[in-house]
């Protein structure tokens, strides 16, 4: 299969982010969300990043005037008619996602692929929501997209093997390294990483150590790169709380439980860097301790 023309549903985070990469790297991209604005704001980020890339000399000028002319955005699922791969990344929610693939169905070629960028859900049962379970496949980018080298690819019960092909030929092509997942709930990246920063919240709520010593305790006596409880606020407390609901009704194992404290942040709007208070609280010139 030839992948030329990508689809990206969500204009967040990460689907701004894999809008990016695939421009980026010569394919064009067809980019959806719900309303204009946040197509505007998702084209100004890319291009920022775009032009921060540039001015690293990682890429040239003219590469970033080509990448941003390759992207189209539209509110009308319509845009995906002639898209050979589309990537679903809207929001870690299953039933959200459900009812994205069963409306983008209808618009697309019959032998065009589907991928959805869950960072846990089930492949197979989303698969189920399409007509094309064998052309359906789980790509899950890392956060941030353009900066991370790994993309997980995760085979449905159904996943054909010239579908699992190219969809691993797209991900070479866009410069990222390949891990190969089961469908197993949260697959491996965030199987290890989000019981590990659920480990570190129920440190806090225990009184074990403050958001400070926690994190400085990880990076400086683990050699990460950031602490579980700011990368905790990097991701999104929402989303973390999603995936080890998973992982704990997937499973039925105690250990996978999600700490009350992470429930009640939640439950606060305190997701972390995008609602300004997390962990840390962003609202002055430097993050600092909430707790």
């Amino acid at each position: 299969m030839d992948l030329r023309t990508i689809g990206v549903i969500g204009a967040g985070q990460m689907g701004g982010g894999i809008a990016h990469v695939c421009a980026l790297s010569g394919f064009d991209v067809r980019l959806l969300d719900l309303d204009d604005s946040r197509l505007a704001e998702a084209k100004e980020k890319i291009e920022r990043d775009m032009h921060r890339q540039a001015s690293r000399g990682k890429v040239g000028d003219s590469d970033v005037s080509a990448a941003l002319a390759r992207i189209s955005t539209s509110t009308d699922y319509s845009i995906f008619g002639d898209c050979d791969l589309v990537v679903e990344a809207a929001t870690e929610d299953e039933s959200i996602k459900r009812e994205i693939l069963k409306a983008l169905v209808p618009h697309l070629s019959a032998d065009a692929l589907i991928a959805t960028n869950t960072s846990s859900i089930s492949i197979t049962r989303l698969a189920a929501v399409t007509d094309r379970p064998g052309r359906f496949i789980g790509m899950h980018f890392m956060n941030p997209v353009p900066a991370m080298q790994l993309v997980e690819l995760i085979r449905g019960i159904a996943t054909e093997q010239d579908t699992f092909e190219a969809v691993e030929a797209l991900a070479l092509a866009l410069g990222k390294t390949v891990s190969v997942a089961e469908d197993f709930p949260a697959f491996i990246v965030n199987r290890i990483l989000m019981p590990m920063i659920n480990e570190a919240i129920y440190t806090l709520y225990e009184g074990v150590g403050s958001v400070r010593s926690i994190d400085t305790a990880l990076k400086l006596g683990a050699n990460h790169p950031m602490g579980p409880l700011q990368l905790a606020d990097f991701i999104g407390l929402d989303t973390c709380l999603a995936v080890m609901h998973v992982l704990y009704d997937g499973l039925a194992d105690s250990k996978y439980r999600p700490c009350p404290l992470l429930v009640k942040y939640v439950e606060a709007g305190w997701l972390g860097r995008k609602t300004g208070r997390g962990f840390y609280d962003y609202s002055g010139d430097e993050p600092v301790p909430t707790r």
